[in-house]
């Protein structure tokens, strides 16, 4: 049977294993889910006959090379930074590799020796990464193809909340990794280009920054701009276009509301907070305030944060329990950010029967034969519960699907790379389509924008 290796079993991992499960009879494989957790891994694959559940130490080498050896093929759904000593065993032993994550400059230079050694090693190959990829090049190559010129590229992508799902006054749960989503925006100003005018937003205003979005039976949304939204534009082949930007998506209001904490200090990650284990929440926020001798701690947070008691911000900040003086922060020597995380994690987790949403939104502005036109392409995916989330889904069900297509010897292309390739995207997104993820195009006038107002 052709062994395939999975590392780790996180969250991200569930849908990849049911995928590849349901495809073991008929593909011929066995699955080998490798995991620090033992548990864990057995859990994922739940006694079946063709899966081997192991415990594995990444950093005991002889136990990784020997799985890696063992593999026909391996996919890493470890963290980016944990993939390089994976790559390299597989130079080693000669085995394609599969991952989800950015390509690392680390990872960038094994391209040669994986090209010499005919060797895939595809990444990118998730969400977002991934499926934003594909989706993008699909329509910008069918564009070129015709003879188009690109004017504009606009992504937005966000992992949301079901709306059967939504009942906090945040419109949102965390579906992903949350130390992210406190850390976002962070690192740089984010930078774009609008009507080939380069425009940055430092993370100070990077949150009253938004730009608005309507998706048909969802209502509306809105976007703040990613740190770097012209890493793609060579790979893209989009040097010349004009407008050049991606975003993350969120329910309006969210933003806003989410700037009272960067205004505060609370994403803070460059320092530890002094004796974190026995702060109370209401002494963590406390923290953050000027010293009154009168004045309570939630007087004082709405005179600095300028909102009045019957201000919906000001539920919010309720809603989340800041100013409980019972709740213990419990972690030690904790950033701000740590300890933010752990308390918007009491409010924001998933309960086991809520459903998560994925939305993903492409602008493609370009001109053909003198007319200049815009395709708004859109696509929304809900999850089945806390494990088999639309994130896990719109993450691992590529991952899946191209280790199959390499097997299969479907992709060819060897190299370190992202699904940027025909031969890649096309098969990928069209299998995807039978899995709730498709994507509506709408051909539109194109009109630009104005360039006095960028």
């Amino acid at each position: 049977m052709r062994r395939i290796l999975i590392i780790g079993a996180g969250r991200s991992a569930s849908s990849l294993i049911r995928y590849l499960l349901s495809k073991s009879e008929s593909e011929n494989l066995h699955l080998v889910v490798a995991d620090l957790s033992l548990a864990l891994a057995e859990k994922k694959v739940n006694n079946h006959p063709n899966a081997t559940p192991i415990a594995l130490d990444i950093f005991n080498a002889t136990e990784r090379k020997t799985a890696i050896e063992n593999a026909s093929i391996v996919i890493s759904m470890l963290p980016a930074h944990l993939h390089i000593e994976i790559a390299k065993d597989c130079l080693e032993f000669k085995k394609h590799l599969v991952t989800a994550s950015y390509i690392s400059d680390a990872m960038q230079c094994l391209d040669t020796e994986a090209r010499k050694n005919n060797l895939i090693f595809m990444n990118e190959i998730g969400l977002d990464p991934g499926i934003d990829h594909m989706s993008a090049m699909k329509v910008i190559d069918e564009i070129r193809e015709k003879g188009g010129k690109m004017l504009l590229f606009e992504s937005f992508c966000g992992g949301l909340v079901a709306p059967e799902s939504d009942n906090n006054l945040w419109n949102y749960k965390f579906t992903w990794a949350p130390r992210n989503v406190v850390l976002a925006g962070q690192g740089g100003a984010a930078k774009f280009i609008q009507e080939g005018t380069y425009k940055y937003i430092p993370y100070g205003t990077l949150f009253r920054r938004t730009e608005f979005l309507e998706v048909e039976g969802y209502g509306k949304f809105e976007a703040y701009s990613n740190r770097d939204s012209l890493k793609y534009r060579s790979i893209y082949g989009l040097d010349d276009v004009l407008t050049l930007y991606r975003g993350t998506i969120r329910r309006v209001g969210f933003s806003k509301a989410w700037n009272m904490f960067v205004q505060l200090g609370m994403t803070d990650d460059s320092y530890i907070m002094e004796d974190s284990e026995n702060m109370s929440y209401r002494q963590f926020t406390n923290s953050f305030l000027p010293y009154h001798p009168t004045d309570s701690v939630e007087i004082k947070m709405r005179l600095i944060l300028k909102i009045d008691q019957d201000d919906i911000m000001w539920d919010k900040l309720l809603e989340l329990d800041l100013f409980n003086p019972d709740k213990k922060v419990n972690l030690k020597n904790a950033t701000p950010a740590q300890i933010l995380e752990k308390i918007l994690s009491d409010s924001w987790t998933l309960e086991p029967d809520d459903k998560d949403m994925i939305v993903m939104y492409h602008k493609f502005g370009y001109e053909l034969n003198g007319e200049k036109k815009q395709i708004d392409s859109k696509m929304v995916c809900i999850g089945d519960d806390q494990t088999y989330t639309a994130m896990a889904k719109t993450v691992g069900l590529p991952v899946a699907i191209a280790t199959l297509l390499i097997l299969n010897k479907k992709i060819t292309a060897p190299g370190v790379q992202l699904p940027i390739k025909k031969e890649v995207y096309l098969p990928i997104l069209k299998e995807l389509e039978e899995y709730g993820v498709v994507f509506n195009e709408q051909t539109m006038p194109y009109f630009g924008y104005n360039p006095d107002l960028f």
